[in-house]
């Protein structure tokens, strides 16, 4: 009853935000990913057709940038979802932290919240292990 009672509410919304981040990261990660991968050549991105003002040029860039941000995507992601599993099974708190981090990389505010919440739960790892 006791080990229950005393457990807070901030390392598991920590571990819940680090999931939740993490899979979104896997998610954009994986679309450009796989865009780039079943896509040959350079990205176009051609602009609509505006009446008034005209045409405008196709903006081509290399696709190289793009699978380079969704491979670092896929492993912030994978990282962000074992480091809130580690917060949520209380496992290690070094591996929270980083996953957190991981979650936070990407300039997000969940991510944010996750590293501040799993840092403030860091007492709970301290209790368990003695």
């Amino acid at each position: 009853m006791e080990g229950n009672g005393d457990r807070g509410g901030l390392l598991s919304a920590g571990g819940i935000l680090s999931i939740i981040v993490g899979v979104v990261e896997l998610v954009v990660g994986g679309l450009l990913t796989a865009s780039v991968l079943l896509t040959t050549g350079d990205w176009e991105l051609k602009l609509p057709d505006i009446p008034g003002l005209g045409s405008f040029d196709v903006i081509t860039f290399d696709s190289t940038p793009v699978l380079i941000v969704g491979i670092v995507l896929l492993v912030l992601g994978i990282w962000a979802v074992v480091g809130g599993i580690s917060a949520l099974k209380r496992f290690s708190f070094g591996m929270a932290v980083t996953g957190a981090l991981c979650a936070f990389l990407p300039v997000n505010m969940l991510g944010l919240l996750a590293l501040i919440f799993v840092s403030l739960g860091s007492s709970e790892f301290r209790t368990e292990d003695i």
